[in-house]
């Protein structure tokens, strides 16, 4: 019964869950040859919804990035002073976003918005991505939660640039998790659009002066929350000082997505979770 529609239906099972789509449904009748093909994402395209204010994480994605791994990214509009229902707004157009991506053929969606994902549920994103993006999806949060336990740590010295009431919601979802906050310190930006912007601004370098004040004796581990701070090029550094992991936002999403798409690389220059884990 070669050819029959139960042999089809087994090799259909059988496809590996990350493919966006059927490799021989992109190329057709007429691009058979070149139905694996990619000229930059051979390894893995990765697609990145985040606020049209980011301006950090595309960059970092590329310093870390092995050859082979491509970024395609899609914005959310996140406007005027940062308040609950201003990254509500811009949760909702997360279908529009995931559907632009779905053209690009990636293997895996992230949503990109730490503080974002801790105010609207991030199963209920990902699940949204993954019905218009037909990938699976995960929100940078996830990736937090899967980096700390892959680091084997659970209390943590979080440094933030957000306003308070962002950050009390943070905490929460980490202690849920089954993580304690043993200290914490908020930059308070995000009172205007203009501070928003500001958050993009902050020098990396001066992540190791706010690493040293977060940080404290019981903490296992530090972790800058935030995809629009920039600084996965200090990591290392900051680790070598403070003697304890350092996790930022853009890092456990770069990180998450990888190893997500079965690419187990271990990257040097960007501190213990890349090189280790």
């Amino acid at each position: 019964m070669s050819g029959s529609k139960a042999e089809f239906s087994k090799v259909e099972s059988l496809r590996p869950k990350a493919a966006a789509a059927a490799p021989e449904k992109i190329a057709s009748n007429v691009m058979k040859a070149v139905q694996f093909y990619s000229p930059y994402g051979y390894r893995a395209k990765v697609g990145i919804i985040t606020p049209g204010v980011n301006t950090a994480l595309e960059p970092e994605l590329y310093q870390m990035a092995p050859k082979g791994v491509s970024f395609h990214a899609t914005k959310l509009l996140l406007t005027g002073k940062a308040t609950a229902e201003s990254y509500s707004k811009m949760w909702t157009d997360t279908e529009r976003a995931a559907q632009e991506l779905e053209t690009a053929e990636c293997d895996i969606i992230a949503w990109a918005c730490t503080s974002g994902s801790v105010l609207t549920p991030p199963k209920a994103i990902e699940e949204a991505i993954t019905k218009a993006a037909g990938c699976p999806a995960f929100c940078t949060i996830t990736a937090v939660i899967a980096a700390l336990k892959a680091l084997n740590v659970r209390r943590v010295a979080l440094g933030t640039p957000y306003l308070s009431f962002i950050n009390e919601t943070e905490i929460e979802f980490l202690e849920r998790e089954g993580f304690e906050v043993v200290s914490m310190y908020g930059l308070e930006l995000g009172v205007t659009q203009e501070e928003r912007r500001g958050i993009g601004r902050v020098p990396p370098q001066s992540l190791h002066r706010f690493c040293r004040h977060i940080d404290h004796d019981k903490a296992d581990v530090l972790f800058i929350s935030c995809a629009n701070m920039a600084g996965v090029q200090e990591i290392a550094a900051i680790e070598a000082e403070r003697g304890k992991p350092l996790i930022t936002s853009n890092l456990v999403t770069f990180w998450h997505a990888l190893r997500q798409v079965g690419i187990n690389d271990k990257i040097e220059g960007f501190g213990r979770l890349l090189s280790q884990h």
